[in-house]
C-alpha cells in the first residue's frame, strides 16, 4: 500500500525541520522562522526582540510587527510598523504591513489612507490596490470600488481577484448584467470558482 500524501507531507516537513532546528540553535533568525512555522508566534517574537530595543534594526522591527499581527496584537503591531517608518520613511514594506492591523481593527479609512501613500511612491502596487479594495468593500463604497477595480483590472487583465471585487460592486448596485459578465471572466481564469459559479447559477 502506498503511503498517503498527508503521511508523506509530515515526513517531508519533519525532515526539513531537523536541519532547521539544528541551525536555529546558533542563529536567532533561523530560530524565529522555525518557531513561526510551528505557530509559536510569541516565542518567535521573543527571540528577535533584543534586536528591536535600543539601536533597532529596521528588519527586526518590521518582523516583530508582523509577529505581533499574527498574535492578534493589532495596536502594538501598528506601532511597530510606525517605528519602522520612522527608521526608513521610504519603506513601502512597512506601509503595506501597517495596513494589516488597521484593517484588522476595522479602521478602513486609515487603511485606505496608508495604501494611498504607497501608491504615491508606486502607482500600480498590486498589494496596496487590493487592500484598498477590501477596505472599500467593507465600507460599502460600491461606486468607488467598481471604478477602482476597473482601473486595476486594466493593468492586471489576467488577475481573477480584482474581477471578483469589481463583480461584487456591480452586483451590490444591482447591475446584474455587468456582474454576470465579470463573473464569467472570473470563470475563464479560475474554472469552478465557487463565488462566480454560485452567482451565475442564481442569476441565469
Amino acid at each position: 500500500m502506498k503511503p498517503s500524501w498527508s503521511w508523506r507531507y509530515t515526513v517531508i516537513a519533519a525532515a526539513l525541520l531537523l536541519p532547521m532546528a539544528a541551525f536555529a540553535a546558533t542563529d536567532p533568525w533561523a530560530e524565529s522562522y522555525r518557531l513561526e512555522y510551528l505557530g509559536k508566534y510569541v516565542a518567535a517574537q521573543a527571540v528577535i526582540e533584543p534586536m528591536v530595543a535600543g539601536q533597532a534594526k529596521e528588519f527586526a522591527v518590521i518582523r516583530s510587527a508582523w509577529l505581533l499581527y499574527l498574535q492578534g496584537k493589532y495596536a502594538e503591531s501598528e506601532q511597530r510598523y510606525l517605528k519602522a517608518i520612522d527608521i526608513n520613511p521610504r519603506s513601502i514594506d512597512a506601509q503595506l504591513g501597517m495596513m494589516l492591523p488597521q484593517m484588522a481593527l476595522y479602521r478602513w479609512a486609515d487603511a485606505i489612507k496608508t495604501g494611498r501613500k504607497v501608491l504615491d511612491e508606486n502607482h500600480w502596487d498590486y498589494t496596496a490596490h487590493l487592500r484598498i479594495m477590501i477596505s472599500e468593500e467593507a465600507m460599502s463604497r460600491w461606486a468607488d470600488l467598481a471604478k477602482h477595480a476597473a482601473e486595476v483590472s486594466a493593468r492586471f487583465p489576467t488577475d481573477a481577484t480584482v474581477l471578483v471585487y469589481w463583480a461584487r460592486a456591480e452586483a451590490a448596485t444591482r447591475n446584474i448584467a455587468k456582474a454576470k459578465e465579470l463573473y464569467s471572466q472570473v470563470l475563464e481564469r479560475i474554472p469552478g470558482h465557487v463565488e462566480a459559479t454560485k452567482f451565475m447559477k442564481n442569476n441565469p
